[in-house]
C-alpha cells in the first residue's frame, strides 16, 4: 500500500508506503489510546452519575449493585446454612459422647459431685442444632462453635480424670493378694479346726499349700517386704507391706529370696517352701491381714477356695 502526498504543482511529490505489519501496528497505537480514553470516560461518567443520581444511569448502576449484593448475600447464606448443619452433627455427636463419658466415669467409680466440678459447657444456639435454618446468621455459628469448644474441652478434661481413676485402679488390682503364692491345692482353711500339737480347737488363721521343699513361693501380689527373718511360731517368715494397710505372711519357709526393703512385684518368686517353726510337714502358711487382723484368704485370691478335705499333716 502506498501513499502519494503532493503540496503545490512544482513540489516534489513523497511517497509513503505502508506493509501490512506496518499498517496493524499503525491501528494498534491508534486503537489502544482510544479505548483508554473511552474507559476513562465510562468510569467518570458512571462514578458522576451515581454520586448525582443520574435518572437512567444511577438506577442502572442500582441495579447491577443490588444483584450483585443478593449473589452474594446467597452464596454467604448457602455457605452459612452448610457450616450449620456440620456444626449440629458435631455438636450431637459430643453430646453423645458426654453421655458415654459420664457412664464409663460412674463404672470407673467417679462420684457425682467430680463430676459436677467439671464446669457446664454453654450449649449451641438452636440454629445450628440441626440442618440448615433461615435464622442462621454468623453470630449464631461463633456462639455454636464455642459451645462445642467449650464442651470438647470439658470431654477432654472428664476423660483425662476417668483415665487417672482407671489408672489407679488397676494399681490397686496389682496390690490385693489376689494371685495364689503356689500352684496346687490347700490342704488347710481359715476357721476354726482341731491344732495337730495341742488337738484342741483353735482358729487357724490362714490357708494351707502342701508341697516339696524348695516348692517356689510367689508373690500374691505387688508390694514392699516388710519383714525376712525367723518368727518363733512362723518359723522363717516373709511379710509383704501392699499398703492401705494390706499385708500379706508367708511362714515355714526354707529359703529367702528377697530381704527387708526389696520392691517386688505380683508372681514374682520371693521364698522356697519349707517346715520351719511350727510345723508337721512342709507347707506354707498363707496369711491376708488388713489393719493387723487376719482375714480369710479366699476371699481375695482368683483361684478355688481351699478345701479342707484334704491331707491335715501339714497344718500350723
Amino acid at each position: 500500500m502506498q501513499i502519494l502526498i503532493t503540496t503545490s504543482a512544482l513540489a516534489r511529490t513523497r511517497v509513503v508506503q505502508f506493509t501490512p505489519w506496518t499498517l496493524a501496528l499503525s491501528l494498534f497505537a491508534l486503537v489502544i489510546p482510544l479505548m483508554m480514553l473511552s474507559l476513562g470516560l465510562y468510569h467518570a461518567v458512571v462514578l458522576k452519575a451515581a454520586e448525582e443520581h443520574w435518572p437512567i444511569i444511577s438506577e442502572a448502576v442500582r441495579y447491577v449493585e443490588r444483584k450483585e449484593l443478593a449473589r452474594r448475600d446467597l452464596y454467604m447464606r448457602e455457605n452459612l446454612d452448610a457450616m450449620a448443619a456440620k456444626v449440629g452433627e458435631m455438636q450431637a455427636r459430643l453430646l453423645r459422647l458426654e453421655a458415654v463419658s459420664e457412664k464409663v466415669a460412674s463404672m470407673a467409680g467417679m462420684k457425682p459431685e467430680e463430676l459436677k466440678a467439671i464446669d457446664a459447657p454453654t450449649k449451641p444456639a438452636s440454629g445450628a442444632m440441626g440442618g440448615p435454618s433461615v435464622s442462621t446468621t454468623s453470630a449464631d455459628l461463633l456462639t455454636s462453635v464455642d459451645g462445642i469448644q467449650a464442651l470438647g474441652d470439658r470431654e477432654t478434661d472428664l476423660l483425662t480424670l476417668i483415665e487417672s481413676r482407671l489408672f489407679e485402679k488397676r494399681l490397686e488390682a496389682r496390690l490385693i493378694p489376689s494371685s495364689p503364692p503356689v500352684d496346687g491345692p490347700t490342704s488347710s482353711g481359715f476357721g476354726f479346726r482341731s491344732d495337730p500339737f495341742t488337738h484342741r480347737t483353735a482358729l487357724h488363721t490362714g490357708l494351707d499349700f502342701p508341697g516339696p521343699i524348695g516348692t517356689p513361693i510367689m508373690a500374691a501380689a505387688g508390694g514392699v517386704v516388710l519383714y525376712a527373718g525367723p518368727h518363733p511360731e512362723y518359723g522363717q517368715l516373709v511379710e509383704l507391706d501392699h499398703g492401705n494397710g494390706l499385708v500379706t505372711r508367708y511362714g515355714h519357709v526354707s529359703k529367702f529370696w528377697v530381704k527387708q526393703g526389696d520392691l517386688v512385684r505380683r508372681g514374682q518368686k520371693i521364698a522356697e517352701m519349707g517346715s520351719t517353726g511350727r510345723s508337721t510337714g512342709p507347707h506354707l502358711h498363707f496369711e491376708v491381714l488388713v489393719e493387723g487382723v487376719q482375714q480369710n484368704p479366699a476371699k481375695f485370691l482368683t483361684a478355688r477356695g481351699p478345701s479342707n478335705s484334704g491331707n491335715i499333716s501339714a497344718l500350723h
